[in-house]
């Protein structure tokens, strides 16, 4: 069954038409990017004239006007020995086989040994074996040309001009014919099991534009520092298209002022896809999705996001999901701060629906959303945990939102946090939400559960503290958790200094089951622990 409905036509795929037979290159391009209008692929190409990528300049022009760009050996610390770099043996002007400033060998791999003695693989072993790590020039057309010979060489590692702009003025035009397979089988499928998905009117494929060729093969790209950016006068599109079967490993970029009609304001990866980003910033950049999302990025297939920060992005649809991010696949998230997105419906941070997602050691900060203004968990599975949610808002779960899903809270800060209507650090509705060894502290909701609100949910609070949160409204109760029907258990825990309008300002249990355990505290809250639920909650007052 497919995880995002959205994801499922994402625009349509094809094989590469720049692999015949032979392994010759050949068609024609329409290059979109800084002016490059076209690219004549004949066979003899193979050597791209128009573009030495395997002989990096000492100092390169780039889309600023005046900006030097010095090559990625200088930049690295090596010598520029025009007979070094580059050369057919792999072997740097400095003698090291292949390997990078930073330790790395030149093919991308780490300098630790893992591949024996360091050298190439055998030409005849199984395999296309790796490739070489191409420098690009600081020049906007050359790195879409680089990026068309790497699909037609099947994969590619490219390393940008350190602290490059790289500016497109306009997408690039490629037709993308997919080929059925997983997509096909998909839709069939979700067809017969919802038939409502069946009338959601498709993508327009004009609608699913990139500035960047789509991605069919294993890429790296190793920003260096560099920037890539749509220019702010460019037509709507994206960065990045992963198609199935595809791979992108990025690094140490920025992607600033995506802007797609669908999903993916900066990235896009479909189902059949695998995307690992690390050390990259994803700015300002907006989907506009009615009911899709993923301002920064929309993941439906499966993705890894390490050491990134994701600032200002915007899910803008009407039901725009995951204003910095949104998952519909598997998602390993690590080490990456999330500040200032936005979206219109669910997740103004990270939005996961129907997906599986993992979040560890992250930050959540002022992000906003109806639901989720820090995260949400719709329909999905999602374990977060040593992560901060903090000076977040929403109208339901200022903080975090579970909606008829399993959310895991393990070791979270969950503090600051703002709601209009009901919770104001955590919502969960219809869902199972464990907290465990956390802190949701300083929350205030204008509605019911100032701390948490839970509604037909099962709700487990151990070894954690809900304390000094608010609910504010004229009806308000439940300044610490605010329980209707379902099941709240609550083991050594502390619901303490909380408040509400209404009593009981510590915890408030509506047809609901719940259970304190006697090595927990619920006291001093205002203006009352538990007084006022009906029956009366056992052991409220320890």
């Amino acid at each position: 069954m497919s995880t995002y409905r959205g994801g499922r036509r994402a625009g349509p795929r094809r094989r590469s038409r720049w692999f015949l037979a032979g392994g010759l290159l050949a068609g024609s391009l329409v290059v979109g990017a800084a002016g490059a209008t076209g690219v004549a692929a004949t066979a003899a190409d193979r050597q791209l004239p128009f573009l030495d990528l395997s002989r990096p300049a000492s100092v390169q022009q780039g889309d600023d006007a005046g900006h030097e760009q010095r090559d990625g050996a200088e930049a690295a610390g090596r010598e520029p020995a025009g007979d070094g770099a580059g050369r057919p043996d792999g072997r740097n002007g400095d003698g090291r086989d292949g390997r990078m400033g930073d330790g790395r060998m030149g093919d991308g791999r780490d300098g630790d040994g893992r591949d024996g003695d360091g050298r190439q693989p055998s030409a005849d072993g199984p395999g296309t074996g790796r490739h070489e790590v191409v420098s690009v020039p600081c020049d906007s057309a050359k790195l879409v040309a680089a990026l068309v010979r790497a699909n037609a060489e099947g994969g590619a590692a490219l390393r940008l001009a350190p602290k490059c702009r790289y500016t497109l003025t306009q997408a690039f035009h490629q037709a993308d014919e997919y080929d059925g397979g997983i997509r096909d089988a998909r839709e069939a499928a979700d067809a017969a099991e919802t038939p409502g998905d069946a009338e959601a009117p498709p993508h327009k494929p004009e609608d699913d534009k990139a500035g960047l060729p789509v991605i069919y093969h294993a890429i790296t790209i190793d920003g260096a520092g560099a920037t890539i950016a749509r220019h702010v006068h460019a037509e709507d599109f994206r960065f990045f298209t992963v198609r199935d079967g595809g791979e992108l490993t990025l690094r140490d970029v920025t992607l600033h002022n995506g802007r797609s009609a669908i999903e993916g304001g900066a990235i896009h990866v479909v189902h059949g896809a695998t995307a690992v980003v690390e050390h990259t910033t994803v700015t300002q950049s907006t989907s506009l999705s009615k009911e899709g999302g993923g301002g920064g990025i929309f993941n439906d297939g499966n993705m890894v996001v390490s050491d990134s920060t994701f600032v200002g992005n915007s899910a803008a649809g009407a039901a725009g999901k995951g204003g910095g991010l949104l998952n519909g696949g598997v998602l390993t998230l690590r080490n990456s701060q999330f500040h200032h997105n936005s979206a219109n419906a669910y997740g103004g941070g990270l939005g996961n629906y129907r997906g599986a997602a993992e979040v560890e050691t992250s930050t959540f900060a002022q992000n906003s959303a109806t639901q989720g203004g820090g995260l949400a968990s719709f329909s999905a599975r999602t374990k977060v945990y040593d992560t901060k949610v903090l000076g977040n808002t929403a109208q339901i779960g200022g903080g975090l939102a579970n909606s008829d899903a399993v959310l895991v809270l393990r070791k979270m800060t969950i503090r600051d946090n703002t709601s209009t209507v009901n919770g104001g650090g955590i919502s969960t509705v219809k869902g199972l939400l464990p907290l465990d060894d956390s802190v949701v502290a300083g929350n205030t909701t204008h509605g019911a559960g100032g701390g948490i609100y839970a509604d037909k949910s099962n709700l487990l609070v151990r070894g954690s503290d809900v304390t000094g949160n608010d609910a504010a409204g004229a009806a308000s109760k439940g300044g610490g958790i605010h329980a209707t029907a379902g099941q709240v258990s609550v083991y050594t825990s502390k619901i303490v200094h909380n408040s509400s309008t209404l009593a009981p300002g510590g915890l408030f249990a509506q047809h609901a089951r719940v259970r304190i355990d006697d090595e927990s505290v619920t006291v001093e809250n205002e203006p009352t622990n538990c007084a006022g639920n009906t029956p009366p909650i056992a052991h409220c007052f320890r």
